[in-house]
Order: structure tokens, then sequence, then C-alpha cells
């Protein structure tokens, strides 16, 4: 496993040591204590989720407050998708900075969104499994977000306006400034 700072405090991508052969491939998705040792942080989950999405589909920018607050590990298992985190914490050097990758079946690359991120995706393939790990609880009442299409984050999320495809909920969110003020 190889780790790759962001620029956002805390918020890593992963490269894991793919060993391929004839049969295929073999990588180890995540271990505690490797991930523990280089990035100092814990890699305590305790709960996988996993959704399906087709071509054009934009999910987030979410996050959960307070004591249901979630740090993400995620990846994808199958198609592409453009992966998002903004730092919407209060108290760091980047707050309101984002940053995106291209996480994919093809390269396996993971991204460590830290507690106190917002996070969202795009699908770039014509369809995509998205898979992450999260190390606090759901919990609906803790539900928070910011529209992805917020000026003032200026995120490209590489889907043409007319091809998106994005929840009423999430179309209804407020912009940045709007929520965290």
């Amino acid at each position: 496993m190889e780790i790759q700072e962001t620029g956002l405090k805390g918020c890593v991508i992963i490269k894991p040591k793919v060993i391929e052969d004839s049969r295929g491939y073999f990588f180890e998705g995540f271990n505690s204590a490797s991930f523990e040792r280089l990035t100092g942080m814990s890699g305590d989950f305790v709960q996988d989720n996993q959704s399906f999405s087709s071509f054009g589909v934009i999910r987030g920018l979410h996050a959960q407050d307070g004591d249901y607050a979630q740090a993400k590990l995620v990846r994808v298992l199958q198609g592409e998708v453009l992966d998002v985190a903004v730092d919407a914490r209060p108290d760091s050097d980047t707050y309101g900075q984002h940053f995106a990758v291209r996480l994919s079946a093809k390269n396996k690359l993971q991204l460590y969104v830290p507690r106190g991120f917002l996070h969202g995706f795009a699908v770039l393939s014509d369809t995509a499994e998205f898979f992450y790990k999260c190390d606090n609880f759901y919990n609906k009442e803790s539900e928070r977000g910011i529209h992805f299409g917020c000026p003032e984050l200026n995120i490209d999320w590489l889907i043409e306006e007319d091809k998106r495809i994005i929840a009423d909920k999430d179309l209804s969110l407020p912009f940045f400034s709007k929520r965290f003020i």
C-alpha cells in the first residue's frame, strides 16, 4: 500500500500493491495496521455501503455532523467516477477547498475522506459500482449537504450539464456559504 497526499490535511489517496499474473490479479483492499502505520490515523470502520449508478449521476455533496460524523474509505468496484472531497472543517487551513480524483476499477485507487469533509462523486463510465467503508454508523438526522454546483467551490464534475442526473434532495441543498456561516 502506498499513500499519496492530496493537499487537504488527512485526505489521502491509497494505492494498493496489485499482484497480477495469468489468472488475473490480487490486492489487499484494506489493512488497518498498514493504514495506521502509513497515515497515523485510525482505520476502525463499522459499516460498508455500496451503490450502483449510471453515466451522468452526481451524488453529493454529503456529510454527517456531530456525534455521527463519518470518515470514509471509498473505491470503485466497476466503472469510473470522479470522486470529490471538500474540506468543511472551519478550523482547517484548507477550509472550503476541494480535491478531485478519478477512481476506477482499472486504477484500483481509494480515497480516504476524513470526518468533517463533504463527499460526492460523478459517474464517468456507462455504469459504476461504488463501495465505501465508514467509521461511524449512518444517522438520518445528522445528514448534511451542500449543492454540487455551488459556485464558491467551482467543482468541474466532468459531466455536461444536460447529461447530469441528480436527485431532487441534492438539487435542494444550500450553497457552501449559506450552510457554513
